[in-house]
């Protein structure tokens, strides 16, 4: 406790000489103030060599298996949207790779031919919206471009707590791969 208030001490008394020392002489403490806060030239850092190990083409690198795959660009937002069909029917959707499963809205399910009661809504789903409730369902057929799934896993929430739909990884993990490169996203069955 006494070196702490010994240390206040000093640093109240080294603060309250400031302004002694400010009027006492004034460029030479302008010329300390400058002295401490000078830019120093930058030292020159050693050129390193630039090795170019081998050049590779764009399409080199791409997934290639049964040629069943969908590029996509993405948005303004620099999110991936797609056109997809679920159970025939054609349906906007982002693809989020932070979501568990496929997540639809109760309109959409009903477009769908999916058919719940308010007693299906017996799960709490937290979603960037907040806590919502939701019911369980399974999509017969997932498609996008050439690629389809079967029985893909999905929840269904109330129209309020989102209005889109998020194709998420029960759909992405049935797939052979999918990855960004280059600026897109590439889907491959």
């Amino acid at each position: 406790m006494l070196r702490k208030l010994l240390i206040l001490g000093i640093f109240a008394g080294s603060s309250a000489s400031v302004p002694i020392l400010y009027q006492s002489n004034p460029d030479m403490f302008h010329g300390l103030v400058n002295s401490a806060f000078e830019e120093r030239a930058p030292e020159a850092e050693p050129a390193r060599p630039v090795v170019i190990v081998q050049k590779v083409q764009p399409e080199q690198v791409r997934l290639n298996g049964s040629g069943r795959s969908v590029r996509l660009e993405p948005d303004e937002r620099g999110h991936f949207r797609a056109d997809f069909r679920l159970n025939g029917r054609p349906v906007d959707a982002l693809i989020d790779t932070g979501a568990t499963l496929i997540a639809i809205n109760q309109a959409t399910a009903r477009r769908m031919g999916i058919s719940l009661t308010q007693s299906d809504f017996k799960y709490e789903v937290k979603t960037a919206n907040g806590v919502a409730r939701a019911a369980a369902a399974t999509i017969d057929s997932v498609e996008i471009g050439r690629i389809r799934v079967r029985d893909v896993e999905a929840v269904v929430l109330e129209d309020a707590a989102l209005e889109g739909t998020l194709v998420g990884m029960s759909f992405l993990k049935r797939l052979s791969g999918y990855k960004v490169e280059y600026g897109e996203m590439l889907l491959e069955q």
